[in-house]
């Protein structure tokens, strides 16, 4: 009897033996095709950029709106019916063209008016002189009382002064016949005409809008911390004042992918909004070939400071891990090594580093998705690092 159980137990320990034997060289043999088969496949190609070394300089991002340095909403100076208009709409015009005319007949009879009493008036007043002159030599002879004398004196002073009032009544009129002609009172590009021929207006009517594109305004609201920084950086001498106008910025319109546009501040207002916490500064463009019109968005930078050899890569390499930002870089051995990095601002594109990279590193910039784990062999081809953001952000704003 205990050598039947004692040989059961014993086949059955053998075949426990020989099952994991098998087993084993199983999972030896499939380790063995996964190695194989790892190193047959092909290391995936990206692209490394060599981390770019230059002194840059920094720029803050706001929003803003164009707006004309001039504008002009054209009224008459005198009522009366619109006789003719003399310009097409949305026509750039000159200062002192004439846009509207007034029907003149009433102002051209009352100056005609005025212009004949004027002329009464001093033939009155030379009769009122020679009266008084009379009245001078026959007083000489005591032919004349000293009170008629007066009288003449004080009538040849009164028609003098009718003269002058006189005077005063014909220039009104002429200018009141020169407004029937209504004139741009600045150049720049016309709106369209809010009245038509036959229509009676006033000086409380709008003819039309006229705003003066040769330059423009950008206007555009910093936030406190950045005007305190500012006003910080102007009293300790590493810049100029922000008051004091000159400041550089750079404008992108909607469809730009840079800021291809310069201009400098000309003012800033005299106190932050309370509630929002801004404050409007505005800046003046060159517009000489009418690319700004008035109400269009821009994006402005304006010049924060310098930064003396920053480290810089394309933005697009910087990878996320829960709360930290890395890269791959490749090793002189051709290993995809990852680094954690510490970020700050964009500059020209390009992101500056402020910490994990060293400026001879060569940064994956594309095919990162393609690394699996940190020291996997890549083929790495080199290409430019600056090439390569300028290339995707001209990419993007085709799509």
């Amino acid at each position: 009897m205990f050598v039947k159980t004692g040989s059961r137990r014993g086949f059955m320990v053998t075949a426990m033996v020989a099952g994991l034997l098998v087993v084993t060289g199983c999972d030896s043999l499939a380790d063995d095709e996964r190695e194989e088969g790892a190193q047959q496949s092909p290391p995936p190609e990206v692209s490394v950029a060599q981390v770019l070394v230059e002194n840059v300089e920094l720029w803050d991002a706001f929003t803003g709106r164009i707006e004309a340095v001039e504008t002009v909403d054209l009224r008459p100076r005198v009522s009366g019916y619109i006789e003719s208009i003399h310009y097409t709409e949305g026509q750039e015009v000159e200062k002192g063209d004439v846009l509207f005319t007034i029907d003149p007949r009433p102002y051209r009879a009352e100056l005609e008016r005025a212009e004949a009493e004027l002329q009464r008036t001093r033939a009155g007043a030379e009769l009122a002189r020679s009266e008084a002159a009379r009245a001078e030599a026959l007083a000489q002879s005591h032919s004349i009382s000293r009170e008629e004398l007066g009288q003449r004196r004080a009538a040849a002073a009164t028609t003098e002064a009718d003269i002058l009032a006189a005077q005063a009544r014909a220039e009104t009129a002429r200018l009141d016949m020169a407004f029937t002609e209504v004139r741009a009172p600045i150049a720049g590009r016309t709106g369209r005409a809010l009245v038509t021929p036959g229509n009676l207006v006033s000086d409380a009517i709008p003819l039309t809008r006229i705003v003066a594109l040769d330059r423009v305004h950008v206007h555009f609201h910093s936030d406190e911390q950045a005007y305190l920084h500012y006003d910080a950086m102007a009293r300790s001498g590493e810049r100029s004042s922000f008051r004091q106008g000159g400041m550089p910025v750079r404008v992108g319109l909607a469809t730009d992918s840079g800021f291809p546009y310069r201009g400098e501040v000309d003012f800033v207002d005299n106190h932050l909004d309370a509630e929002a916490g801004t404050i409007l500064t505005r800046a003046v463009l060159d517009n000489s070939e009418g690319r700004f019109a008035p109400g269009m968005y821009a994006r402005v930078q304006l010049l924060a400071g310098h930064a003396e050899g920053s480290l810089l890569i394309d933005d697009k390499a910087v990878l996320t891990d829960q709360d930290r930002k890395y890269v791959y870089v490749v090793d002189d051995e051709g290993r995809a090594m990852r680094r954690d990095v510490q970020l700050g601002r964009m500059a020209d594109g390009l992101r500056i580093v402020t910490a994990g990279l060293d400026p001879g590193a060569r940064v994956v910039v594309k095919g990162a998705q393609r690394i699996f784990f940190t020291g996997m062999p890549v083929a790495a081809e080199s290409v430019d690092m600056r090439g390569q953001a300028e290339g995707d952000n001209e990419l993007a704003v085709m799509h």
